[in-house]
């Protein structure tokens, strides 16, 4: 019997990776096959010189600049000289503090100043005519242009469907290593929140994709389950964790449906997140080396989670305030200000997740790697005057790297990872089964090596690959968003998720410094759970389907068809 049990418990753990590469691989195909190609919306005609400037985005820069979308080789014009972006209304033109100034049918252009298809646009010595990218005759017309069809991908329910079949297989596979059935509530709970999310997003909002909401809500429910398989009642935490999560999530994406709304809130946001720091400060708790939680009764909560999301309200911007001194400034300072407090709360995971973002949001706004190279000096200096004014800090890392032979202090918890790890092979021990669970933080920071144990480094791996998938896609669809604030916000968001799964994964292995920091959607953690959705949000967001329904009915999805 027990042999039996055995390798109907391997044969789940082979089917297990099996199953999840197929969900990964559809998933990222429908994504893939859902994004619109890049097309001519407008077209800018140089009648004098005989050439057409054809406009790709929603915004767009127009200048001499080598880097600019619009380049018009004329010395009259400045090389930052005007924004030419979409919103609900129609076109927009905005002049970037040029020398010349933007005269729209000969009147001077004050802030966003509206243009339809037959308006003259005069920059320096250069006038541009707006026309439909489909009308090569230059006739004058103001009506709306026909909305673009969107193109269908895989039904949703089929992946759900493929999710449940896996919480299943991993379920039937905790009750025959464990020999509890604590296990089958947990997966109840969790698939009921998987198809009620599902049935909100698609039946009642009518969203037209529901792919990165199933492949972070797989990581979820593996995660959760393993959780729950060695503590019921954490498992139930993180699902209530989720939940929360979940609606987070869904207010996010219909607070940043307007970036211009984002853009008046900016200010409010950047202040909430400085004082919460402040507050974590004054009244915080100590846990594992470092101040960063405040306990309310029971509940702990981590605010260094939710300045993440903060940092890139704050960073990122529609394009026509985007070198603006003001918006410049403010984002320097606010990371400035979260960087010192968590150097001073001795949270240094969460500093450098912040700094790397910085460097990202940084070039991403300027392109200017000149920029990203003084402000890595100063990060090197910054540090090294910490380390002499606080050198016990330096000793907190000490084992990095030489972690065997701290194996008794420092590198403990490593090198047990390493070696539970390692003893889960390809297809892991099975759930319930391993020992790293007896180990502190073993569903927190060190989850990668328990999900590698008991369910095997391919399932750790494929889990990996969907948080890389994230970033990869994040960046894909970043040319065809609405505005420069979802470029930024969804490849910063998809970059900040990726760079903490490295600091994870690579910490418990020691090819990284042990930071403390959590696996996306993966780890046990409330705070972190709540703002991967967020940071997801900023990636839902930037895909144009998110919102077609609206863009379609209020015909803005103006192309040459």
């Amino acid at each position: 019997m027990n042999e039996t049990m055995e390798l109907i418990s391997f044969l789940l753990r082979i089917a297990t990776p099996l199953l999840m590469i197929i969900i990964i691989g559809l998933s990222f195909l429908s994504l893939g096959l859902g994004k619109r190609e890049k097309r001519t919306l407008i077209a800018l005609d140089d009648e004098s010189r005989n050439v057409r400037y054809p406009v790709y985005f929603w915004e767009n820069t127009i200048g001499r600049a080598r880097g600019s979308d619009i380049k018009i080789p004329d010395p009259t014009i400045s090389r930052d000289h005007a924004v030419l972006l979409r919103r609900e209304e129609g076109w927009f033109i905005t002049d970037t503090d040029s020398k010349a100034g933007v005269y729209v049918n000969n009147q001077k252009a004050k802030g966003r100043f509206p243009v339809y298809v037959g308006d003259t646009i005069t920059l320096g010595s250069t006038r541009l005519i707006l026309r439909r990218a489909s009308d090569p005759s230059g006739t004058s017309s103001r009506k709306r242009i026909a909305p673009v069809r969107i193109r269908r991908t895989m039904p949703c329910h089929v992946l759900l469907t493929l999710i449940t079949l896996l919480m299943i297989l991993l379920g039937t596979e905790t009750v025959l290593n464990t020999g509890s059935f604590s296990a089958l509530p947990h997966l109840g709970i969790f698939c009921g929140i998987l198809w009620c999310f599902y049935f909100v997003t698609v039946r009642l909002l009518r969203r037209k994709n529901f792919e990165l909401e199933a492949l972070a809500m797989m990581l979820s429910g593996v995660g959760s389950l393993l959780i729950a398989a060695h503590n019921p009642k954490q498992g139930y935490m993180q699902l209530i964790s989720l939940v929360i999560g979940i609606a987070m999530f869904c207010f996010m994406i219909w607070f940043i449906e307007s970036p211009d709304r984002v853009m008046k809130w900016r200010l409010l946001i950047y202040g909430l997140a400085v004082c919460l720091l402040l507050a974590t400060l004054a009244v915080g708790t100590t846990l594992n080396g470092a101040k960063n939680w405040i306990l309310i009764g029971p509940l702990s909560i981590q605010p260094s989670e939710f300045t993440k999301v903060a940092l890139i309200f704050v960073g990122a911007s529609t394009l026509d305030r985007l070198q603006t001194k003001e918006n410049l400034l403010g984002f320097i300072l606010f990371n400035g200000i979260c960087i010192g407090l968590f150097f001073v709360m001795s949270d240094f995971g969460t500093a450098l997740i912040f700094f790397v973002t910085f460097l990202f949001i940084a070039f991403m706004r300027s392109g200017n790697f000149k920029t990203i190279i003084l402000a890595e000096a100063a990060a090197i200096l910054g540090v090294m005057l910490i380390l002499t004014v606080k050198p016990y800090i330096a000793q907190r890392f000490q084992a990095w790297g030489h972690v065997w032979d701290y194996a008794a202090s420092d590198g403990y918890q490593q090198v047990h990872t390493l070696i539970d790890s390692a003893s889960g092979g390809l297809f892991g021990l099975g759930i319930g089964k391993g020992n790293l669970h007896y180990i502190f933080a073993h569903e927190s920071d060190l989850i990668f090596g328990l999900v590698s144990e008991e369910t095997g480094l391919v399932t750790a791996l494929l889990l990996a690959l969907v948080v890389g998938g994230f970033m990869v896609y994040s960046r894909s669809i970043s040319t065809t968003s609405r505005s420069a604030f979802y470029s930024i916000a969804a490849s910063t968001s998809g970059g900040m998720l990726v760079f903490q799964a490295m600091l994870n994964i690579f910490g418990v292995t020691d090819l990284l410094p042990l930071t403390g920091v959590t696996l996306p959607f993966v780890s046990y953690g409330g705070s972190s759970m709540m703002a991967c959705w967020c940071l997801l949000a900023f990636i839902k967001a930037a895909d144009e389907r998110t919102y077609s329904q609206k863009i379609v009915r209020s015909g803005t999805r103006n192309t040459d068809e």
